[in-house]
């Protein structure tokens, strides 16, 4: 017969070395979770995101930072354009008669004068209208006489009312033509007076009718040209201002008297302001843009009509907080700023969570999710080396 006692034992047995075989695996798992926990609050104290430099490379990546002040931000309307002169300001030169050219005095880029000789003309059709004049003048000075001699004979008594009011006619028609031919002498730059004494002008000059620079040279020596033909242009640059294309949308943010802050890429970094004087009223249709005309308030280098400019119009000032572009890290479609503080020989960052605001010559508006310290120090710089050494540490932690 068995002994059932040998049997209870041996069950009691097995019982007691799997519990204790149990107990020793959940004391290693609590073990390996309490490590692992501890190993977690050392890189993030608390379960905080921080990246961790040394003094070494503080100074290595010339970290700049500072507390967030309130700043003064502008509100723009992205505009380009090109640079303009006002039409009273731009002038085509031409002949009021066929001629040829016989010498040019001026080159491309000169400057000139209001009534500078910019080319002389001549062709025998000029010497035709001074010998038309000096006819006129000779013949006209003949019938003044005769009319004061025929006003004299009627005041007596004994001339002709009838030949009286013939000298008369004649003499005041004769004068007529003396004044018109005048004229045409002097659109030719010819003096009169100077005919009247028998001289006869071989050539003409053709003048400037403003100060300016001469910006294209369009004949050549010896060339006949038609009258009203275009020979020269000259633009004076000393009005030359922002014409920018306001599209439709950005239309009601426009008023006279707003400032415009603009580049030319022939100055390269340099900026240069301007003031809106004048808004267009028609609309150009491609693309559907508003002419918006403003004055240069510092003029420098050499301002070119028909040179493209790009520029934003400030349309509004705020006082918010903000920090430089290079503070701002990006990441999953949020916006990142760190701040710092001082760990023995080291320096922490902690990145927080910002919206973006107003971006202005080179600062950005932030918004904070949640609640700062005023007197917090944040990084100024290196914000996106700041997140990719974050984001390599929680790679590195993961594994």
């Amino acid at each position: 017969m068995k002994n059932p006692y040998k049997y209870t034992i041996i069950a009691l047995l097995l019982l007691m070395l799997a519990v204790t075989s149990c107990g020793e695996s959940k004391a290693k798992d609590n073990a390996t979770k309490e490590n692992h926990g501890h190993e977690e609050n050392g890189n993030h104290e608390e379960g905080k995101e921080e990246v961790m430099l040394s003094q070494q490379q503080f100074e290595a990546l010339q970290m700049q930072t500072d507390t967030l002040h309130m700043r003064n931000m502008s509100g723009y309307v992205e505009a380009n354009g090109q640079l303009e002169v006002p039409p009273q300001n731009e002038a085509t030169i031409t002949s009021v008669v066929g001629a040829n050219v016989v010498s040019i005095e001026v080159i491309e880029g000169d400057k000139v004068a209001k009534g500078q000789t910019v080319a002389y003309l001549s062709h025998p059709n000029i010497i035709q209208k001074q010998t038309d004049y000096l006819d006129a003048f000779s013949n006209s000075q003949f019938l003044k006489g005769e009319y004061e001699r025929q006003q004299k004979l009627y005041d007596a008594g004994v001339g002709s009312g009838l030949n009286f009011q013939k000298a008369q006619a004649e003499y005041r028609a004769s004068r007529g033509r003396v004044k018109g031919l005048a004229a045409q002498l002097q659109q030719l730059n010819i003096n009169a007076g100077g005919v009247e004494k028998g001289a006869i002008y071989q050539r003409v000059a053709l003048r400037s009718p403003i100060e300016g620079h001469v910006q294209k040279v369009k004949v050549k020596t010896g060339q006949y040209v038609d009258p009203q033909t275009d020979l020269f242009e000259v633009v004076d640059t000393h009005h030359v201002h922002a014409d920018l294309m306001v599209f439709e949308k950005d239309v009601f943010k426009i008023k006279e008297g707003q400032s415009v802050k603009f580049y030319v890429q022939s100055l390269g970094e340099k900026e240069l302001t301007a003031e809106i004087y004048s808004i267009g009223k028609t609309f150009e249709q491609s693309p559907k843009a508003l002419h918006v005309h403003a004055e240069i308030e510092n003029k420098e280098g050499n301002l070119i009509p028909g040179m493209y400019i790009k520029g934003r119009i400030q349309i509004d000032n705020n006082e918010e907080k903000a920090i430089p572009e290079n503070a701002i890290a990006k990441e999953g479609g949020k916006s990142f700023v760190f701040s710092i503080e001082k760990e023995g020989d080291a320096f922490s960052f902690v990145p927080h969570e910002v919206t973006l605001g107003t971006e202005d010559d080179g600062w950005v508006a932030v918004n904070f999710l949640t609640e700062t310290d005023s007197q917090s120090k944040f990084a100024f710089n290196n914000a996106y080396y700041l997140m990719a050494e974050m984001k390599k540490g929680e790679a590195e932690h993961s594994h």
